[in-house]
């Protein structure tokens, strides 16, 4: 997640939100910045990462831009809004995520968020996050047709790996990730993925 939930679901009266209504919800409070993402149109409030979480994002994020939109293979992202489904409509962002060639130039919403469904996200896990709340989010993921999804849990320094179809995979620190059904080639160290 490209912030921790709160698992605070706000629904207005006799209707659910849209694309649209997030688009118009502010950014910033006088207390702070505020990101929100939609939830089959429920909207959840999200809180902002800490130092730990930001740094295996963006250590994530490089080496999908390193070794894959560099080599011409797709577009990295981060914390790109992904419009995964409507009526009624969910929206996330994934701490990380790429694109492969084939499906670009990727298209938009009028709002601007990503309407062509990612290859490959990372989610980085929370202390906010519980595994029923990451266990849906996944799932939404990969019913959405996002071929892996990768948890990476800084607390036990581990990646969990998401295909369809496939048990998850759980890649230790000692262990190197292979993501060649994405980015070919593409080869990460998992211990170097976690700040010390």
């Amino acid at each position: 997640m490209a912030t921790s939930s709160v698992s605070l679901f706000i629904e207005p009266r006799g209707r659910l939100f849209t694309v649209a209504d997030l688009a118009a919800m502010p950014t910033h409070l006088p207390s702070g910045d505020i990101d929100f993402e939609l939830d089959e149109g429920r909207l959840i409030v999200m809180v902002p990462p800490g130092r730990v979480h930001a740094a295996t994002q963006v250590r994530f994020a490089a080496a999908l831009f390193e070794q894959g939109e560099k080599r011409g293979l797709g577009q990295a992202f981060t914390e790109v809004a992904v419009v995964l489904s409507r009526r009624p409509d969910t929206v996330v962002a994934p701490d990380a995520a790429f694109v492969a060639a084939a499906k670009l130039p990727v298209r938009e919403s009028p709002e601007g968020y990503l309407e062509t469904i990612p290859d490959l996200v990372v989610e980085v896990r929370s202390k906010n996050d519980t595994a029923a709340e990451l266990d849906r989010k996944v799932a939404q993921y990969l019913a959405a047709g996002v071929r892996v999804v990768l948890v990476a849990d800084p607390a036990v320094k581990t990646i969990t790996v998401y295909r369809s179809g496939d048990e998850p995979k759980i890649c230790a620190r000692s262990e190197t990730l292979a993501l060649d059904d994405v980015i070919p080639g593409f080869r990460l160290n998992v211990g170097d993925v976690f700040p010390a």
